[in-house]
């Protein structure tokens, strides 16, 4: 996220702002699919931890204390945090090579200075989101060559296994190429999506119930096909209960 990019917010308010809050507000337009609401905030929360940064820099300069910062969370997290919700929303929009760009952002935060070992922790889980996001991204463009290579990293982040499969039925549905194999693998697995319970994988379970769905009607097996579709309006129905 180039500062060109981020709203443009004097210093004096960036610094008394709560990054955490700021955080909960991403995390829940990310819910209500707010699209734009969540990049502008995103923008909001780069800008802060670039001026906490650079304001400590400046300190170390010249010598002098640097501030403490009173958050939850080391600011690399913050920097990480931003890059990855604005990669999110292009994603969302079909905006390829930027999400591309922010996830890159996202891989490496080893550039900031004085990160410390939670610092260090925070950057290298941000880099394993990248990775997954980045295969994410590219099977949406529709190259399907990388899917046997994005299979192998979900046995091995079976966290990611709920979001990558519906992912790959949405590019299969989009690009109309054979996922069949790729669904029998994680036949075992996939079996218990529908038990979770919290918002963040319900969602992703409707999306893998809706895919799946278009999935089976496009190879005619219609039974299927039904079935998926009374998932997805059960899910709807749970939710607006």
């Amino acid at each position: 996220m180039d500062k060109k990019e981020a709203p443009t917010v004097r210093p004096s308010i960036l610094k008394s702002l709560k990054p955490d809050i700021i955080v909960e507000m991403l995390e829940m337009a990310y819910r209500f699919e707010d699209w734009d609401k969540m990049l502008n905030t995103a923008g909001i929360l780069y800008s802060y931890a670039q001026c906490i940064y650079e304001e400590r820099q400046y300190h170390k300069a010249k010598k002098l204390p640097v501030p403490i910062l009173d958050t939850e969370r080391p600011l690399v997290y913050y920097f990480g945090f931003s890059h990855l919700m604005r990669g999110i929303v292009c994603q969302k929009q079909g905006k390829y090579d930027e999400a591309r760009e922010s996830i890159y952002r996202y891989a490496e935060l080893g550039w900031m200075e004085d990160l410390g070992e939670e610092g260090r922790e925070i950057a290298e889980e941000f880099r394993v989101l990248a990775r997954a996001n980045l295969y994410i991204v590219e099977i949406l463009s529709g190259k399907t060559e990388l899917l046997e290579g994005y299979a192998r990293f979900l046995q091995d982040n079976p966290e990611e296994l709920l979001p990558g499969l519906g992912t790959v039925l949405q590019a299969a549905v989009q690009y109309g190429f054979d996922v069949d194999d790729l669904l029998h693998t994680f036949a075992e697995q996939s079996a218990g999506f529908g038990e979770y319970e919290d918002a963040g994988n319900i969602s992703h379970y409707y999306s893998y119930c809706y895919h799946l769905a278009l999935y089976h009607r496009r190879e005619d097996r219609l039974p299927e096909a039904l079935d998926w579709t009374m998932n997805c309006l059960e899910l709807v129905d749970r939710s607006n209960g």
